[in-house]
């Protein structure tokens, strides 16, 4: 019994939720997002509420997609109404984030810079040269961004120079000796 898929994903004031046999759209004041739904639940919608429920109780598989399909609901609603917001920090010498545009700018200590360009539905804002925000609807677009542009100078164990999260921890490791 997935304790999670059997609560309701409520939906606020200003959010349209409509269901089609295979798809499920959310609107809301941060933008629109469609999820298509797999064969191995039923989601339902009444009373401003979204049910979902495993198609077959006995089939491992429809009891595991409960929980997630519900969970992928929550996101989407919560993501139209309030939005998903990840920070990243640049630690060493000359590494440093700007806007150019809608697009970032990532001094980065290669050659070159590197220039990201901004998916649709996500945002860039750098206050200080060192962090980044990116914000979205759409949670698992923002965390892929996100991965993305620290793949380009992932942190290293003796300086911890690179991108990092915001709050993330790098286990240094100690340097040669003589």
């Amino acid at each position: 019994m997935s304790r999670i898929g059997k609560l309701a994903v409520e939906a606020p004031k200003g959010v349209d939720i409509k269901l089609a046999p295979d798809l499920i759209t959310v609107k809301g004041p941060k933008g629109e997002l469609q999820m298509a739904i797999t064969d191995d639940v039923t989601v339902t919608f009444d009373n401003g509420e979204v049910q979902v429920a495993p198609r077959d109780a006995e089939d491992r598989r429809s009891r595991a997609m409960w929980g997630t399909a519900r969970a992928n609901i929550a996101n989407m609603v919560h993501g139209v109404t309030k939005g998903f917001e990840k920070d990243l920090e640049l630690q060493g010498v000359g590494y440093r984030a700007a806007m150019k545009g809608r697009d970032l700018e990532l001094s980065l200590g290669y050659s070159h810079p590197i220039v990201y360009k901004a998916p649709a539905g996500i945002t860039f804002a750098s206050a200080k040269p060192t962090e980044i925000k990116i914000s979205g609807a759409d949670k698992q677009k923002v965390g892929q961004v996100a991965a993305e542009i620290r793949s380009f100078r992932p942190p290293e164990p003796y300086k911890g120079k690179g991108v990092r999260k915001v709050g993330e921890f790098v286990r240094r490791k100690e340097g040669k000796k003589k």
